[in-house]
């Protein structure tokens, strides 16, 4: 009898791929949970470069959907639906809840084999329904994951049957594309706020009534805290403007005990809010690194003839000056005085605390508006960022970072689609002596023994996430304070010599 043999037919003639002996020695940080290969180094021209690669990292990035899903509960009576496989809800209902410390219901189609291969129009359909059912929404915000978006799912008639066939009895649903191939949460972030403004918002109405008919402003903030989200609406209450702050997830991601159980947690930017943002006086849109694409207020500009502003996340003096200062004009007041003493009150800080931070070196990492407001604010004291780095691939980043620091050294490293296992190669090199940025870079922040100040999102190590204040000069003063104390801490641990007197 002949040796069996396999059937090489459906190869033969293709190139075929080549594979690593199945043993190795241990990868270097191996311990820090993020695998990378040894080699990774630091080029002169201020790239990473690695000789070997592996598949298995830790990215700065969320997956895209993610971000639509905080977008949606931001709105007032809706429910976020994923149309697509359940570990998708699950995984990102993981990620929020861990961070907020709020309960966040998302809905999910529940793809299985048969959707997957012949649609999932049926389970589109039931789902919605469902939810229509048992929590009465005012609003289903859906978002298609990555396996909906692989195989071609037809959104427009999906949802054109369900109002045919349904129109009565089913909520009415926004959808938005969020496929976490093309893009991250951020991506998913504004992707959600300018498909809510296309599908709802509304051209110029008539009202007898004088409040209803004067012209709001609007705010898209981005991707910030829910303490950030309040602190923008005192600010836009104290030039005496009205508003619609889109989204505004300051109570639903982050409320008060309930008396009772709610189905659909309470706050969120009201429909009929949403609808007026093309009536607005202007759009105000916090993101340098927006500026070329498509958002939601540049389709209010093109659409309803809304001016749009765009500015720089307000973290720190400068980019807060250029906020203020845009406010007093759209509402021809003068900055409220208290927010003068603020300011006031941060520049005699930096002059108490500048001996602790000059020429400190700090690595920077997360979203890249965030990334670029901090950097900013860092330059602004002294600090020298030695690493600003996203998970972000939109190449703008650079060039508006740069924008917003002028003083940024040029040796800084600037690094666009950053994982862990990266930046822990090339972090000793780089001599850091703080970290500022999410809880995911805490195992670098460990192995190196260095301060890490946790900013951003997300932050699943400590309590309060939500209730970070990054914006304005309040916000710059928290997080002035809780800088010069990580590195006075790390110097007091780090000490021979219990000083107490710093």
């Amino acid at each position: 009898m002949e040796p069996m043999v396999a059937d090489t037919k459906s190869t033969r003639g293709m190139p075929q791929a080549t594979y690593p002996p199945t043993t190795r020695e241990p990868l270097a940080n191996d311990h820090l949970g993020c695998r990378s290969d040894p080699g990774t180094r630091l080029e002169e021209n201020g790239e990473l470069r690695s000789k070997h690669f592996t598949s298995t990292r830790n990215a700065c990035k969320l997956c895209t959907p993610l971000g639509a899903c905080l977008v949606f509960r931001g709105v007032e009576g809706c429910v976020p639906f994923l149309h697509g496989s359940q570990g998708c809800s699950t995984y990102i209902r993981r990620y929020l809840i861990s961070h907020f410390r709020e309960p966040m219901d998302i809905a999910s189609s529940n793809f299985h084999e048969e959707a997957a291969i012949f649609g999932g129009s049926k389970n589109f359909t039931q789902g919605a329904l469902n939810i229509t059912r048992q929590y009465q929404p005012q609003l289903i915000g859906a978002a298609t994951t990555c396996l909906t978006e692989t195989i071609g799912e037809d959104m427009p008639r999906l949802l054109f049957e369900l109002r045919q066939a349904h129109g009565d009895t089913a909520a009415p649903v926004v959808h938005v594309s969020t496929p976490s191939y093309r893009g991250t949460h951020m991506d998913g972030f504004h992707g959600a706020v300018k498909a809510l403004v296309e599908q709802l918002a509304l051209g110029p109405v008539v009202s007898s009534d004088p409040v209803a008919a004067a012209p709001a402003l609007n705010l898209f903030p981005g991707m910030v805290s829910s303490a950030d989200l309040r602190f923008l609406k005192e600010v836009l209450t104290d030039f005496g403007l009205n508003f619609t702050l889109l989204p505004d997830y300051s109570e639903s991601m982050d409320g008060e005990t309930w008396a009772q159980y709610e189905k659909i947690q309470s706050g969120g930017t009201t429909l009929a809010a949403i609808a007026a943002t093309g009536s607005a006086k202007a759009s105000i849109e916090f993101g340098r690194v927006l500026a070329g694409t498509t958002t939601a207020g540049t389709v209010l500009q093109q659409k309803f003839g809304v001016p749009r502003h765009l500015l720089g996340m307000p973290v720190g003096i400068r980019e807060t000056d250029a906020f203020m200062d845009l406010l007093a004009t759209l509402s021809g007041r003068p900055m409220p005085a208290k927010y003068g003493r603020e300011r006031g009150r941060l520049v005699d800080s930096l002059i108490d605390g500048h001996k602790y931070v000059f020429e400190q070196r700090a690595i920077v990492y997360g979203d890249e508006d965030l990334v670029i407001g901090l950097t900013a604010f860092l330059c602004e004291i002294g600090i020298l960022p030695v690493l600003c780095a996203t998970g972000a691939r939109s190449g703008r980043f650079a060039a508006a970072l740069r924008a917003a620091a002028p003083s940024l050294p040029m040796e800084t490293l600037i690094k666009e689609g950053l994982d862990f296992a990266e930046a822990a190669d090339v972090a000793p090199d780089l001599k850091p002596d703080v970290l500022i940025g999410s809880s995911k870079g805490y195992k670098i922040s460990r192995s190196l023994n260095l301060p890490l100040v946790r900013v951003g999102f997300p932050i699943h190590d400590r309590l309060g996430g939500p209730r970070v204040l990054h914006l304005g000069y309040r916000g710059a003063q928290e997080l002035y304070d809780r800088l010069v104390n990580a590195l006075l801490e790390a110097k007091q641990d780090q000490s021979t010599i219990a000083y107490s007197y710093l």
